[in-house]
Parts: C-alpha cells; structure tokens; sequence
C-alpha cells in the first residue's frame, strides 16, 4: 500500500507537469462555435419541448449557463488535465446542489443531479462550480470586486476542505455529511438572529416537501378518483399523449411493464415495498434547464388509499458529456451509470434509486428517484454579496466531500498545497469563463432567438 507520504508528494510532483498557475486562462479553441454545440445537443430531444428548453436558457446568463455543461466539457477537453481522477458531478454549478430527505428523515445538503456523472479530473467539477458563483453573482447585482472575491472564497473552501478530509480514515470522510441542525447550530454561533430565522423557515418549508405536497400541486378529482393535471407543455398525463404507432389501451401495459424492469435493480426489501403500491397514473413532465426536452416521466403511485401517495421521476439517461474527453462510463447502462455515480459520491442517497429501459421501438434507458422527497434549494437569486459567500463555502465543501469520497484526497491536497497559487488560478478561470458566457448568451439571442413557449 502507498504510504500517506507518497501520496502526498505524488500530488505534489505533479505541479512540475502541470503548474497550478496554468488553470488561471480560458481561451476558446478557434473551431468551437458554442451555438453549434448547444444546438447539436438537442439532437433526439422532443421537438416539441425545445422551445421551452430556448425560453428558460433566454431568462438569464446564469440560466443559460445551467444548460451548458456539454458546451463547458467541449471547452475544457484540449486545455492541460490533472487525471486525479474522481467520480465527478459533471455538471457541478450551483443549482445542482441543495436540500433533500435522508432515508432516517434528516434533512442533509449534498450535490443532487448526477445526469452527467463519470470518473474524469477533479478540477473540471469545481471549474464549473466556482464559474457558476461568479456568473450567478453577476445576475444578482453583485458588483466585480465582490464576485472574484466570492469565487476565491469557495476555491479555497474547497481546497480547506480537501486538507481536512485528507488527514481523515476512510470511514470518517465516508460517513461526514452535512444536515439542516449543523446549519442551525453554525448560524447561531456566528450568524445574525435574521439569518437563523430565515434558515428555519427554510429549513420547515423543506421538510414539509414529498409526495402528499405534490398531490396537492399537481392532481385533480375527476369522476371520484385521482389523476395529474395537464398543463401542456410542461405536464401532460399520457392520457393526452400522442404516441404513433401504440394504441392507447397498450400505453398502461407500456409503463408497467417499465416499472417492474426498474424494481429488478432494487434491494428485495425495498421491491416488496414498492409492490404494495398501486399504479395511478403517469405523465410526461419537463424539469430544469438542461434537462428540458429528454424524456421525463412522473409516476403517481397509492399505497393504503389516496392520502399515502409516492411519486416517482423517471429521466432519460444518455451519454455523460464527459465521455469524450475521459474513457466511457464503466456501465453500458446510463441509467445505472447515473444511479451508481450518485450512490458512491452522496452519504445519503434516494431509497428509490434505480434504473430501467424503456419497451418498445425505442428504449430509451432511464434512472428512477423520487419525485420530491424534502427537496429544497437556496433562493439564491435572493443572495447579496455575504450571503453568496457563506453559500459558496457550504457547495465548496460539499464538492469537496464528494470528492474525497471517491478519490485520493491525499494526493488532491499534494497538488493543491496550502497557499493560493491554486485558488488564485481558478478564480481568474472563472472570471474568464463568465465573460465568455456573457458573450455565448448574446450570440445565441442574436442567432437563434429565446422563444417564449407560452404563446
């Protein structure tokens, strides 16, 4: 076994191949047009749907950003990699982390979309990361000054973090996670009374989210029994759907035979659970920024009567965007390789998690969660200058776990160090790379236009 020493000085060497001032620049190569590629993406989506995808990319710099992430791995695929490869989020901006419900019903912050996970370089997941904050910051009002200075706050973070986990045994770092009562405990030792106030109303309005919330939100009562509402284009039950080529007596059979391939990648004892629910009913949903267009499905499930409801989401999984510049997912299966990449990077993970394909001409594969299960994220289009800082040191440390995790922290706090070469370098990145976003977000408006899907 390689000694803690070794490891160390592994990471360390490799400053001299890769100098942690090279990370600072960004420089489109010349034969990149972003419109293409963005355009290129949605390939195989809905048609139907991309307009909405155009609508919320248009709603702000940082909203296009979110769709972007195949767009930043094309960028990022010729410049200088570590390979301190870690199961990496892929896709690590700063709405991809929140709240959500542990299976002991804790109510813990972790990354929560892995649509783009794989093994790839570390310093691609807090590239995206620490661009986001600097993006979003601008959306926000926050003035120059105060975004480098945020986006070195969370490099940083990150790299403290790193250090900490570093010197940690395997079981310790595995185990560490962060929940809403250590939020509560720090905000009362070091925040204002306004701060903690809003963290618990926050913090009551997310553990008040699941399944019940959503059938309030989302069904309706039609000839005494339950069915989601439609709401075209962004609900449509598959009662109203228009699927050629497959009667609509055969679309039912379709799902359940959809979700009996999922319960085969379950534990036992959670596929006994699940079979004690009954199937209600189904529908197609369109969630996100990026995601808009794949195919998603919402799935009401009862189990004692109508007030025990589960739903469930299942997305369509494809390629990971980092497959081109780092070795394809171990996994031939996308939904597994989503599902198994969120098992292995969060401490707490969806009972529900599975995968499945779909039947039929086309079977697209898919990964199955809950719909919502205490599932919250920061308002930060509400964030001010500390705010955004506080919150950027929380996702740093978060990223950092997850990291840790699934890589060599030793070696990753090596090549860092302890000063701020590495931090310094990232930020500049990052400001780099929100000017360049900036000008992305302008050239599609001028040569593809933001549809408003309402109209």
């Amino acid at each position: 076994m390689e000694s803690i020493e070794a490891r160390y000085e592994r990471g360390k060497q490799l400053r001299g191949e890769l100098p942690r001032s090279s990370h600072d620049t960004f420089t489109r190569p010349s034969d990149v047009d972003p419109v293409d590629v963005l355009l290129a993406q949605e390939a195989g989506r809905l048609e139907s749907l991309i307009p909405v995808r155009h609508q919320r990319m248009g709603e702000s710099p940082y909203s296009f950003y979110r769709a972007g992430a195949g767009l930043m791995a094309v960028d990022l695929a010729r410049s200088p990699k570590t390979n301190l490869i870690v199961q990496a989020c892929g896709d690590a901006h700063l709405a991809n982390f929140g709240w959500y419900g542990s299976p002991e019903r804790r109510l813990v912050f972790d990354i929560n979309d892995f649509d783009e996970t794989l093994p790839a370089s570390f310093e691609w997941d807090l590239k995206r990361l620490v661009a986001s904050l600097v993006i979003a910051s601008a959306d926000n009002g926050i003035d120059p000054a105060d975004r480098e200075a945020i986006a070195m706050h969370c490099s940083r973070a990150y790299r403290d973090a790193m250090t900490d986990f570093a010197s940690r045994g395997l079981l310790e770092v595995w185990y560490a996670h962060f929940d809403a009562e250590e939020l509560l405990k720090s905000l009362q030792a070091s925040g204002t009374s306004k701060d903690v106030k809003r963290a618990e109303a926050f913090t009551d309005k997310a553990r008040r989210q699941g399944s019940r919330k959503v059938l309030e939100k989302l069904t309706e009562r039609v000839d005494g029994r339950i069915r989601i509402i439609s709401d075209p284009p962004f609900v449509i039950p598959i009662r109203d759907l228009d699927t050629p080529g497959i009667p609509g007596d055969q679309v039912e059979e379709i799902v359940r035979g959809t979700l009996d391939s999922y319960t085969e990648t379950m534990p036992d004892h959670l596929a006994a659970l699940l079979a004690r629910f009954d199937l209600v009913d189904v529908a197609l949903k369109v969630v996100g920024v990026g995601s808009v267009g794949t195919r998603c499905f919402i799935v009401l499930l009862q189990g004692r009567d109508e007030g025990d409801p589960l739903f469930l989401q299942v997305k369509e999984a494809g390629r990971s965007v980092l497959e081109d510049p780092f070795p394809p997912s171990a996994y031939d299966h996308h939904g597994r390789r989503v599902v198994e990449g969120q098992r292995s990077m969060q401490t707490h993970s969806d009972l529900f998690l599975g995968w499945t394909t779909g039947t039929g001409a086309n079977a697209f594969q898919f990964y199955v969660r809950q719909l919502k299960d205490m599932k919250a994220s920061a308002p930060i289009e509400d964030f001010g200058p500390r705010r955004m800082k506080n919150y950027a040191g929380l996702c740093a440390w978060t990223l950092a776990h997850c990291h840790a995790r699934t890589g060599d922290p030793v070696a990753l706090s090596g090549y860092m160090g302890s000063g701020d070469v590495f931090a310094e370098a990232i930020t500049g990145f990052a400001v780099a790379y929100a000017a360049q976003n900036e000008a992305d977000y302008s050239e599609f408006a001028k040569r593809v236009g933001f549809t408003d899907a309402t109209t």
